[in-house]
Order: C-alpha cells, then sequence, then structure tokens
C-alpha cells in the first residue's frame, strides 16, 4: 500500500457521530454520515462509486480525501477435518493478524484479533509467543468481520468473538469504538447480543466496559482458581490479581444483567485436580455464569521453550470425568472441542511467524 493512500482520511472504525462530524469538517450535510455509515458497515462497501446516493462530485472529493480499506487478505486455510477457515491479513503498515471462522451446526462464529500479537505472555498461548507489536484500529478491527463476510457470506456469520491476537482491554478505545459500530441502531448485521468479548483480566477496563452499558456479553480467561497456579500460567494475574477480577465481573453481571463465561483450558496436573473441581463449583454458586471448557492445543509450531514447553493437555478422560462432576453439581459447562489445529487455528494457537 502505498504512502499515498496512508496519508488519506482512515474512515474505516469512524463511528456514527464522527461520520457526521467528517462531513461537516468538509463542508458537507451530516446526514451524509449515516449514509457512508450504511455503505461502510452495513453493505460492506469499499468503494465510493458503488455509493449511488452521493452526487459524483462528492464520490471524487471523497476519493482525493479518505480511503475506505484499511485490511487486505494476503492468505487463508481450511480444515479438511473440521471447515474451519484461517484468514492471514495485512495492515496498511505492513503488519500481519490472523482471524478464524469456526463453523457449528447452527451458528458461525468469527473470532477476532485486536493487537498485532500480544504483551501478556500467557504459556499456553501462541500468541504471546511471538511478542506484541501494536494495538489495531476499530477499522482494522472491524475489517476482519467485512472480509471474513464478503467470503462466507454476511448473513451466515451469527457471532463474533474478540478471542484471537491480543488483549481487547488493553486497546479498549478501538475495541469500544468497534462495539459502539455494532450497537447503533442502523447497524443490520450482528449486534451486540451475539458478540462477546475476552479477556485475561485487565480489571479496571472490566468495571469500565460495564460503565459504558453496551451490555456486550465477557468472557473470563480464568484456567486457575488459586493465585499462584494462575500466576504462573498467567504473569498478568501478578498485576491485576483474580481476586481482583472476580470481583470486576461480578460488577458487570450485575451493572449489564449479563452472564459471564469463565474459559477453561485443561492443563494437566496443574489445573485438572479435585480441589480444582471445588473451587469451580463454589466460583460458579456466587457469579452467574457458564464455564466454557478447553482442551489445551499444542503449540509446537512455535517451538515453544521453558514453561510454555512443558504444558500437556489433561487426557480427553480425564476431561469428560471432571465436566461431568461439573455438571453433577448443577455447573452450566460447555466443553469447545479443538477445531482447526491442523492448520493452527485452534484455541491458543494464532500467531504470525516473522
Amino acid at each position: 500500500m502505498t504512502s499515498e493512500i496512508r496519508k488519506k482520511v482512515k474512515l474505516k472504525g469512524l463511528t456514527l457521530e464522527e461520520l457526521r462530524d467528517y462531513f461537516i469538517g468538509i463542508g458537507e450535510q451530516k446526514f451524509r454520515g449515516e449514509q457512508l455509515f450504511n455503505w461502510m458497515y452495513n453493505h460492506l462497501s469499499t468503494d465510493f462509486d458503488e455509493m449511488l446516493n452521493f452526487p459524483k462530485g462528492l464520490r471524487n472529493k471523497l476519493k482525493d480525501q479518505a480511503n475506505l480499506i484499511s485490511l487486505i487478505i494476503v492468505d487463508s486455510k481450511v480444515s479438511t477435518e473440521t471447515g474451519t477457515k484461517k484468514f492471514v491479513f495485512q495492515t496498511e503498515d505492513g503488519n500481519k493478524i490472523e482471524s478464524v471462522v469456526i463453523p457449528e451446526e447452527r451458528r458461525n462464529t468469527l473470532c477476532v484479533s485486536t493487537q498485532v500479537g500480544c504483551p501478556l505472555d500467557c504459556k499456553f498461548c501462541a500468541t504471546g509467543l511471538m511478542g506484541y507489536t501494536k494495538n489495531l484500529s476499530a477499522g482494522e478491527i472491524f475489517d476482519q468481520y467485512l472480509l471474513a463476510a464478503k467470503d462466507l457470506g454476511k448473513d451466515k456469520l451469527t457471532n463474533i468473538v474478540y478471542m484471537g491476537m491480543g488483549e481487547p482491554l488493553l486497546n479498549f478505545e478501538s475495541t469500544v469504538k468497534s462495539l459502539k459500530i455494532f450497537s447503533e441502531e442502523i447497524t443490520s448485521g450482528i449486534n451486540l447480543k451475539k458478540i462477546t468479548v475476552s479477556t485475561a483480566g485487565i480489571s479496571p477496563k472490566i468495571i469500565e466496559l460495564a460503565d459504558l452499558n453496551l451490555k456486550v456479553k465477557i468472557a473470563l480467561s480464568l484456567h486457575s482458581c488459586f493465585e499462584d497456579i494462575r500466576s504462573k500460567i498467567m504473569p498478568i494475574n501478578k498485576k491485576y490479581p483474580l481476586k481482583e477480577n472476580i470481583e470486576a465481573v461480578k460488577y458487570y453481571a450485575k451493572k449489564t444483567g449479563t452472564r459471564i463465561t469463565f474459559e477453561y483450558i485443561m492443563l494437566k496436573n496443574l489445573n485438572d485436580r479435585n480441589e480444582d473441581l471445588k473451587a469451580l463449583i463454589k466460583l460458579s454458586r456466587a457469579i452467574p455464569s457458564k464455564i466454557n471448557v478447553i482442551p489445551f492445543n499444542s503449540l509446537k509450531h512455535m517451538n515453544p521453550s521453558g514453561f510454555s514447553a512443558e504444558l500437556e493437555p489433561t487426557p480427553k478422560k480425564e476431561i469428560e470425568a471432571f465436566v461431568q462432576n461439573l455438571r453433577n453439581n448443577d455447573v452450566t459447562v460447555l466443553v469447545r472441542f479443538t477445531q482447526g489445529d491442523d492448520i493452527a487455528a485452534a484455541c491458543g494457537q494464532l500467531a504470525i511467524k516473522y
């Protein structure tokens, strides 16, 4: 992408109010902002010439001053086993990110990234092994949806999870702007009820998100109910301890009226013990919640070292027994079966090798 394009105003990612202000700023009527919003976010248009309710002079003016594209697809792979599809996108500054479409019987979920890499270094996650480069803009977050929807079919994408590369709440401004785009009444695609934001646990931002009253669903990467073990596998726990995050998600559930999802990757001899089971049961009774149990997916494609290289998955039979014990205690549990590990697209496997 040329430097000329990069100098143009980036309209993708602007909220409805920002688009209205943009048109007023260039001497046009503010209702043009609603029209452009509709073209970008409902019709998924990337070409000003498609916008026939704009006069030709305005279309030419916009082509000279602005652009509608923030990502391009540079690669994609489809799992022969599950039909999971992984996209590799390139940003205007040459960075690459990955997104995944996960097909299920009654829905198709898009897993979007919010950062290039991730600074958190969770030991079970390939993205952490690649390090952190930058935050994505709201436009770059939305364009993952736009390009995947155009590929799959807009009506076929039913859900979005902010659970790809990066920590959404460390890119709070762009994450919230992208959510506000989906929240507008004139947005006809996926609404907030079908969107989940996953976080490793940035407690102040969980509270801040609750106070915005967007009522998006939230998922906390739990993985252990014990501070010492969680700090070992998730270093961010030392800065934002589990105790703080539990209070934050309690507040979120009460403030928004939504049920919390706890994500739980099963790690052999680390979080699959009887005491872990009891702690999960106790936690689930304290907060309206469900638990997503996730088999640990291999990081071999990243050649991990240190503690990451030592991690092993809990055997399938032991996972089944663990889940049944939870259900016997009236805990709502979903098992997120591995999908796309043959193309390194399963949970925890997203990463770009430079």
